[in-house]
């Protein structure tokens, strides 16, 4: 599957910005494998895709951009029609070798990147770095090591990410390529902080950049917002059409093409060992369990139906025998990878976004939640009770008991329910933070690596 890296519609074109604040345009070298295959990479494609949307919208005097990409796949960045694109190196696909890909990589991006910043400055560029979004990084390539820190699963789960010698060496071989980087983006303090203990990351090379939501994710607007839900907790079934949007979404068509009641939970998270699954299962297995609360509205199912957004047939058809396993299987309804439209449209119809997971690095599903004025209800790791704040409910991770308690809050007490929705809704409101935004404090940290280097 190739991701259709269209600009963003809706990103936001940054506003001007004063000469003496503009960021000098660099020669960028950057991976853009995971944008070819993002039922692989979710996020990282997700990041990708919004920040060179927001280049591609605001180009900068003097940038240009080397890419990197797997020679078996469409490209999907000539999409992007204002970028200076000096060169596409197509690389062999060595995501083949699984765990030994962490050892193969640097060294295959290191041949790949010799010479892509050559002649940078003759162009305009105020010099080059290359910058790594997701696992991979080369081991030498002469300039300046940007990373986007998007995940931190292989230091603090060991024993799911590090079962072999080829993954132990390679993932030793990542945090040391991670502690001589010249700077390290993550999107949150409390992530920041992770890294520098799990990695022993100099602080001085660590930067916070907040992320932002896709422009589909942005809160519906005033005359929707009035129409604030019915008694079974839905949103208004038509999802709003921003500036420069196609047709507005109907969630009752969507809802109905994917079976689902009024009533529903949308999960938007991956399908690994980062992600708590099992025990939300034990969580609606207790909930059966435990009787139908008297004052659920008749039409709502019982336990909380589930809908899993981009799971895979393999994830589903694992998750299924896991949920057999527990009798629930009736309670989870599958979607395969969806638009961003539809995608959001389905988070903004649900009672609730949940995200249950023992390792998160990045909350985006969670801050996309909000932006859409969905509840959350979350595990306490990682990212999100800073993304989430009261705008949700946080548990401990691989508690059932707890999660089954909120999940039944979240579920069957209106008045907590409409409580969390309007600290969503102003959370979101609250937060105008685009990608043009995250694209301009990214160029600002690409601008000071250039600058240090020798």
């Amino acid at each position: 599957m190739t991701f259709p890296a269209t600009p963003l519609a809706g990103t936001r074109t940054a506003p001007p910005v004063a000469a003496s604040d503009q960021p000098p345009g660099v020669r960028v070298v950057l991976d853009a494998r995971p944008l070819q295959e993002p039922d692989r990479s979710p996020l990282t494609a997700a990041y990708l895709g919004g920040l060179l949307g927001a280049f591609d919208a605001a180009p900068l005097d003097g940038e240009s951009f080397a890419l990197l990409l797997r020679s078996d796949l469409d490209d999907p960045t000539t999409a992007f029609n204002h970028l200076d694109v000096v060169g596409r190196r197509l690389l062999p696909p060595t995501h083949l070798l699984r765990s030994a890909a962490l050892s193969v990589d640097p060294f295959v991006l290191s041949g790949a990147s010799l010479g892509a910043a050559w002649r940078a400055e003759a162009g305009g560029a105020a010099g080059a770095v290359y910058h790594a979004a997701g696992g991979s990084m080369p081991l030498a390539t002469g300039l300046p090591l940007v990373v986007t820190l998007l995940d931190l699963a292989p230091w603090e789960l060991p024993r799911a990410y590090q079962r072999t010698p080829a993954a132990r060496f390679g993932q030793r071989l990542r945090g040391r390529l991670l502690r001589d980087a010249a700077a390290i983006i993550v999107g949150t303090e409390a992530v920041a902080a992770a890294a520098r203990r799990l990695l022993h990351l100099h602080p001085d090379r660590v930067h916070v950049v907040p992320y932002a939501p896709r422009p589909a994710f942005r809160s519906w607007p005033e005359a929707a917002r009035a129409a604030d839900g019915d008694a079974a907790g839905t949103r208004p079934d038509t999802a709003p059409r921003s500036p420069a949007r196609g047709p507005a979404i109907d969630v009752r068509a969507e809802r109905d093409r994917l079976g689902l009641p009024e009533r529903y939970l949308v999960y938007t998270g991956r399908y690994d060992a980062r992600q708590d699954l099992a025990t939300l299962l034990r969580a609606l297995h207790l909930l059966g369990g435990a009787g139908r609360p008297a004052d659920l509205p008749a039409a709502a199912p019982w336990p909380p139906r589930v809908l899993l957004i981009g799971s895979s047939p393999e994830d589903r058809a694992s998750l299924a025998r896991a949920a057999a396993r527990v009798n629930v299987g009736e309670a989870l309804a599958y979607a395969p990878r969806l638009t961003d439209d539809r995608t959001a449209a389905l988070v903004r119809g649900a009672r609730a976004a949940i995200l249950p997971a023992v390792s998160d690095a990045t909350g985006l599903p969670a801050l996309e939640a909000i932006s859409c004025g969905t509840p959350v209800v979350a595990s306490a790791v990682g990212a999100l009770p800073e993304v989430v704040g009261a705008a949700g409910i946080l548990v401990a991770p691989r508690d059932p008991e707890r999660l089954a308690s909120a999940l039944a809050t979240a579920w069957s007490d209106d008045r907590v329910h409409d409580r969390l929705a309007r600290l969503a809704r102003d959370r979101g409101e609250a937060n105008d933070r685009a990608w043009a935004d995250v694209a301009l404090d990214t160029r600002r940290i690409y601008a000071a690596a250039a600058a240090r280097r020798d």
